[in-house]
């Protein structure tokens, strides 16, 4: 646990010299909505200082805390609860009665005024006692020596960015803190409560803000399993410590309660992912309690799976979909979102079915969750079309063949495919009990959504053209995708599926910059827990992760060479590109070579990253029709039999 919260935000730091930690600028994202912690923080840091300047911003909540003041006289104090205050008492409670939500509720100081014009304050956060406060804070900054404990913050945050080098001749400053501030970002959230949870004892560690899995699934935790395993480690024991209290996996969790569910169970893809990559990771993870947990989550059905597990469940196993008009008297939850519950739950059945199958020993498991997996195809109605409303005319797309609810009469309902993107009522699916049948967007950006069998996906949609004709009318029309959603990030690299793994690096380096970018609004959308971050870093080391597959999506990097060292194997891993230009006019790979062999495939394992090698990509500026594009390199997809 690190209870550090007086260092100064680094960005407002001098410079030390020319180092990583000079890239980082915290301020990025601080407008147009992306809730950034632009304060002062230790990685994954329990206490976090920074000027809370409204009050949508969620500190958590404390049982006992203590502060130590240097730098003037105290005059007075005292504690105050919603809008009074006064000297007397001391102290204050806040209790929760189940119904109410607590005021607001602090303590106050008020100093003569200091000589030099500064105040020195040392601040104790505890979830167990203001005893436990106090010692963390005498014992982790004993004395009031600012610029040592700002100088100790910044030689932890270099050693945490170590993993990754990268050769920055030639780069800009902005593509440099853009890259710099989102690998920062990615090492905000969760927080390591470990020592401080007040719910249970346990001897296993306790990490706090997952907040929320299914906007950190996608690539926060596949970006912490290559640049800080011990950090992810830990939070998968986490995970599967709440599962041994709670009896089921979070899919939300913050300040000691269980959050809404927003979709699928996806701390299953989370796990599974954790158990494909497990060589790179730290030890203490009980896999078979892993196993045990993920199962859960598709068999058994929480009396409230609002919070937790799946719900539907009896309609899952019998119909193969979530019905629109589903009723399940077994349990509470919001009877909405239909097709993306559908399309995740297939998913996490997927994931779940890799980690069966690794395992060992599960084949019929491993049987009914690969069929289950298949089950997003069940609402594919070939049949709807998509109609777009521009500038008060009706455009037909011509693409046929969408996502559509379908009841438990087994016929098709309608969503106008593009409702709830930005062109069509983008606010109107949200977590209420008229949130519609899709969550966060439409059915133009689920029906994307089947990475365990692109193949099966594409074939639906007319085939590799049809596929990539839809794909980038997607990314090139006005107003319908929303990159400010982690469900979009994959869809950049889609195009690696049709053997048109080009496209992906055009898109990428149009995203980064025009939505990615070194600005205050330099996110498209909330960061979510370090979301944003991690995307723009991995984006620009030049690999996708497809969280819960053992596949990493190859496009160039935004550097002439990278280089990442796995903490636990010890080993480096380069990507060194030739005729690299630092203006982006080389961004197609024309070939590679792996450790000096032709390699033709446009994917790669996670061996890479652990026992180390070289990956040279050779560049240029057209598309390239060979590398990449035979159908023995395209990623594995179910129904070609690549995860068999």
């Amino acid at each position: 646990m690190h209870l550090w919260i007086w260092t100064s935000s680094l960005l407002l730091c001098p410079a030390l010299g020319q180092t990583v930690l000079d890239f980082v600028n915290p301020l990025i994202g601080t407008t147009n909505g992306g809730h950034v912690f632009p304060g002062a923080t230790l990685p994954f840091g329990m206490a976090k200082a920074v000027a809370d300047v409204d009050q949508e911003n969620q500190g958590g909540f404390s049982l006992g805390d203590n502060k130590n003041f240097k730098g003037a006289s105290i005059r007075n104090t005292g504690v105050w609860v919603n809008t009074r205050a006064g000297p007397d008492p001391k102290t204050v409670r806040v209790y929760d009665d189940g119904q109410n939500p607590p005021m607001p509720a602090g303590a106050w100081v008020q100093f003569e005024a200091p000589e030099d014009n500064q105040i020195l304050a040392r601040v104790g956060v505890s979830a167990i006692s203001a005893a436990q406060a106090c010692k963390s804070a005498e014992t982790e900054i004993p004395g009031f020596d600012f610029d040592g404990t700002h100088n100790a913050a910044r030689e932890v945050w270099a050693r945490k960015l170590d993993a990754i080098k990268v050769d920055s001749a030639g780069i800009s400053k902005s593509v440099m803190t853009t890259f710099w501030s989102g690998a920062y970002r990615g090492l905000i959230s969760p927080q390591d409560y470990t020592g401080e949870n007040p719910l249970w004892n346990s001897s296993e560690p306790y990490y706090e803000s997952f907040y929320c899995i299914w906007d950190s699934f996608r690539i926060v935790h596949p970006y912490l399993t290559l640049i800080d395993p011990h950090s992810q480690t830990l939070m998968v024991r986490t995970l599967l410590d709440i599962y041994r209290h709670e009896g089921y996996l979070p899919d939300c969790r913050m300040s000691f309660c269980k959050g809404l569910t927003q979709g699928g169970s996806n701390a299953d893809v989370v796990v599974a992912d954790a158990y494909l990559k497990r060589a790179g990771l730290g030890e203490g993870i009980d896999w078979n309690v892993a196993y045990e947990a993920v199962v859960k989550d598709a068999e058994v059905q929480p009396p409230i799976w609002t919070v937790e597990g799946r719900g539907g469940l009896q309609s899952w196993k019998t119909l193969g979909y979530i019905p629109a008009d589903d009723f399940d008297p077994s349990g509470t939850g919001l009877f909405t979102r239909s097709i993306s519950r559908t399309v995740e739950y297939a998913y996490n059945d997927f994931c779940i079915g890799l980690m069966g199958k690794g395992i060992g020993g599960k084949e019929a498991d491993v049987e009914k969750y690969m069929k289950r997996a298949d089950n997003w195809g069940n609402l594919f109605d070939e049949q709807a079309g998509s109609i777009l409303n521009r500038s008060n005319s009706l455009v037909d797309t011509g693409f046929k063949g969408w996502l559509q609810p379908k009841y438990l009469n087994g016929t098709f309902g309608w969503q106008d495919p593009s409702f709830c993107q930005p062109i069509n009522q983008f606010t109107s699916c949200y977590l209420n009990p008229s949130g519609h049948e899709t969550y966060e967007g439409g059915s133009w950006l689920y029906t994307f959504y089947a990475p365990q069998d692109m193949a099966r996906l594409i074939l639906k949609m007319g085939g590799p053209k049809g596929f990539v004709d839809r794909l980038t009318y997607f990314h090139t029309t006005p107003d319908l995708l929303y990159m400010g959603d982690e469900q979009a990030f994959l869809l950049i690299y889609l195009f690696h599926y049709a053997g048109r793994p080009g496209l992906s690096a055009k898109y990428a380096h149009f995203y980064i910059p025009s939505q990615f970018n070194d600005t205050m609004a330099g996110i498209p959308g909330n960061d979510d827990s370090g979301a944003m971050g991690s995307f723009s870093t991995m984006a620009m080391l030049g690999l996708y992760p497809v969280a819960g597959q053992d596949v990493y999506l190859i496009t160039p990097p935004f550097f002439r060479e990278v280089n990442l060292t796995n903490a636990v194997s010890g080993k480096t891993a380069t990507v060194r590109s030739v005729n690299f230009d630092a203006a982006y006019a080389n961004i197609y790979i024309q070939s590679a070579t792996l450790d000096g062999k032709p390699y033709t495939k446009n994917w790669i394992t996670h061996d890479f990253w652990v026992k180390g090698g070289v990956l040279e990509l050779t560049l240029g500026p057209n598309e390239s029709t060979s590398w990449g594009t035979a159908d023995g390199d395209l990623p594995p997809s179910l129904s070609t039999g690549g995860f068999v």
